[in-house]
């Protein structure tokens, strides 16, 4: 085509050195014009045409195609078709030259492409339920590794006219470099293949990691991170590898399960605890919680003392009640009859050692509720009424002398 136009301009007069660079120029011009145009058609007609109806047809991954603009980085590839078409019009030399960065540009964009289709696979695959328990963006991180690899031993041996082969042969020296630089990438490999297998953590997990300051939701697993949104809508990014080497918590089976514990203690005066009076007893038979087991209680204890011929005139001898140990009862049967305590699982009302604070007194049950604010509302209404009943069985609640207590003393 050169030299079509080379004789063109020498029919008109014009010298042979001068015909030729207006020739290579007036190409070179052509064949920018041809590649804006074939352009401008492929995204402005073809993608559009394209778009309107993949948007007409009811599939998910159509959508994410377009969302991911895997087809407008294909047409990307199309000038550079053209330029290399055009290239054997060239000289030897540069047609070498325009043949090798062209093949070069058309495997970039494949990279590119493939790069956003693994995207694709990976936006697709998280609409599916399997993808909390088994979350594949980490392999995909791999492959993408792989093919940036490979894909940069192709255009570098394009370049340089030499086989992709003759570089791969040449990688094993490298690999200990490799390894040192794709060390994160590879401890991030293994340890996600042992988190899913082992079914340590997924999409949407509650987890705990003080070492990193973490305690929310995972939002993302990746090759190399975990990243977990926080209750106070921060995020948390930790290494993969650290949910394998170091230790976490995963509070997902408190969820599955529907119970989420309360183990609050009450910490009660020991100064105020002692043996109930007759009159204390008639109060407390009273309450609806305690009617049976006072009546019973009483009888089993004057048959007691009877039949062993204590001596009760003295409240040391014989068997007597206690006004924390009708308290325990009491809380027994108050969550016992809850309607927001879990009755399939443990409940226990103890006494913990008596120590600087008193004598704390534990309530370790389930909540039937694991929603955070629920579970917090239960919590706080269980342990509004128990501190406002304390006084009814003629205990208190140890704290710390305060401002308050001291003014009172000294006006006293």
């Amino acid at each position: 085509m050169i030299k079509f136009i080379m004789n063109w301009f020498i029919g008109y007069g014009i010298g042979e050195s001068v015909a030729k660079y207006l020739s290579t120029g007036i190409l070179v011009v052509f064949i920018a014009l041809l590649s804006i145009l074939a352009n401008y058609i492929t995204k402005k007609i073809v993608l559009r045409v394209l778009s309107h109806y993949i948007k007409k047809v009811k599939f998910k991954w159509n959508t994410i195609l377009l969302e991911r603009k895997v087809f407008h980085n294909l047409s990307q590839v199309v000038p550079a078709i053209i330029i290399y078409s055009f290239a054997p019009a060239f000289s030897g030399q540069m047609s070498m030259v325009i043949q090798r960065f062209s093949s070069a540009y058309i495997v970039l964009v494949g990279i590119f492409v493939v790069d956003e289709l693994l995207n694709t696979v990976n936006d697709i695959y998280r609409n599916y339920e399997v993808a909390k328990n088994k979350p594949i963006k980490g392999y995909l991180q791999v492959t993408k590794i792989f093919v940036y690899i490979m894909g940069g031993i192709i255009i570098i041996a394009t370049i340089i006219g030499q086989s992709p082969l003759l570089l791969l042969s040449g990688i094993g020296a490298l690999t200990a470099v490799l390894l040192l630089i794709f060390k994160d990438s590879l401890l991030g490999l293994v340890a996600g293949i042992q988190l899913s297998s082992n079914d340590m953590i997924r999409l949407g997990d509650w987890i705990e990691m003080p070492k990193y300051g973490a305690n929310g939701d995972v939002i993302d697993i990746s090759l190399n991170t975990v990243k977990v949104e926080n209750f106070d809508k921060t995020i948390t990014t930790i290494p993969t590898y650290a949910l394998v080497s170091d230790s976490f918590k995963n509070w997902r089976t408190m969820i599955q399960s529907g119970g989420r514990r309360i183990s609050r203690s009450l910490n009660i005066d020991t100064t105020s605890i002692a043996f109930c009076t007759d009159e204390m007893l008639a109060e407390f038979e009273k309450i609806h919680f305690l009617s049976d087991y006072i009546k019973n209680k009483k009888l089993e204890i004057v048959q007691y003392n009877l039949e062993q011929n204590i001596n009760t005139s003295n409240l040391v001898n014989g068997r007597h009640l206690t006004n924390i140990g009708v308290f325990r009862v009491y809380i027994q049967c108050y969550l016992r009859n809850h309607p927001k305590i879990h009755q399939d699982m443990i409940q226990m009302v103890r006494q913990l050692p008596p120590g600087e604070h008193g004598l704390p007194l534990e309530l370790y049950v389930f909540a039937n509720d694991t929603v955070w604010e629920k579970y917090e509302t239960i919590q706080a209404d269980i342990f509004d009424h128990l501190l406002a009943v304390v006084p009814q069985f003629g205990l208190r609640i140890f704290q710390s002398p305060t401002g308050y207590d001291i003014r009172l003393a000294l006006y006293n």
